[in-house]
């Protein structure tokens, strides 16, 4: 039994598959592949194009999807996560696509080889679905995406999105570049900037990211506004590089990325979330078919 918690848990081999097979599902709705697989849906923390993607994905693909929402759970009666699992899977269902606040909740039901389980994000550690749209849609732009520079902007320390974000790209040659203030850059060996005019000029991507003040106990600046000045990617930033621009959403207008560069054709952020779907669908054909 295979499950997707991280992009580590895929092969190199595994994802050029599903990079493929998101590509052809892109250029022509498939067959319903999965019209005998039912999935359950189970998201601890809000979603919005996430939890949509994954039942759109597994709709176009046949598959029945039955959405547990938590907050009407036996969870709130103090039934254990375990628990309310267990009996999931006493259902018999195909997988199940979860998300929740703690990063070792997904592995820890992989571990009970009950079903197979798709981690739609946990804690700031690891969203490996969002990692793989965002790589195809790079790709789908350049081509080959060996050598390019990504300069992930923003809270970086409390972003799942980055964090699988960078463990993927470098896996597969692109460099990663930091660009935020001290209290936002994670533990690690990448290189890390408090500006991004010192870097604008070497990258190729920007993934912004949305400025998560609110989980910071110490204040880093006195409003977002203060933050924008810094870090909002502007048309004025961006001049007339040919740089294509990232963000997985919810994004902060003139927070993260300024309107007018919302209507940019080098902003992708429409695109990541129509390539979602695609990728998506590859990877419930890959994991319920293939694997």
């Amino acid at each position: 039994m295979q499950h997707l918690v991280d992009t580590n848990d895929f092969t190199e081999e595994q994802i050029a598959n599903i990079l493929k097979d998101a590509k052809t599902f892109k250029q022509q709705r498939p067959n319903q592949l999965l019209r005998n697989k039912l999935l359950i849906t189970l998201f601890f923390e809000n979603s919005t194009r996430t939890r949509s993607s994954f039942e759109v994905a597994a709709k176009r693909l046949g598959a029945s999807v039955v959405y547990l929402d938590p907050s009407t759970s036996s969870t709130n009666k103090g039934e254990s996560l375990e628990d309310t699992f267990d009996n999931l899977c006493a259902m018999e269902p195909d997988g199940v696509i979860i998300r929740h606040e703690y990063n070792n909740t997904p592995q820890k039901l992989a571990d009970k080889e009950l079903t197979c389980i798709i981690n739609a994000g946990a804690g700031n550690h690891a969203h490996p679905t969002q990692a793989l749209l965002d790589y195809f849609t790079m790709q789908e732009h350049f081509g080959d995406l060996k050598g390019k520079t990504i300069a992930i902007v923003g809270d970086i320390v409390s972003s799942r999105v980055a964090s699988s974000g960078i463990r993927l790209f470098t896996r597969m040659g692109m460099n990663v570049v930091l660009v935020a203030p001290e209290p936002f850059m994670p533990d690690n060996d990448l290189p890390k900037y408090q500006h991004l005019e010192e870097v604008i000029d070497k990258v190729d991507v920007i993934m912004s990211l949305r400025a998560q003040l609110e989980r910071h106990k110490a204040p880093i600046f006195e409003d977002y506004n203060e933050y924008a000045k810094e870090y909002c990617i502007t048309k004025k930033r961006l001049g007339n590089r040919d740089i294509v621009l990232l963000h997985p959403g919810p994004v902060m207008r003139n927070i993260d990325i300024s309107d007018e560069m919302l209507q940019d054709e080098r902003c992708k952020v429409l695109a990541q979330v129509k390539n979602g779907v695609f990728v998506r669908m590859a990877i419930l054909k890959a994991l319920l078919l293939d694997s």
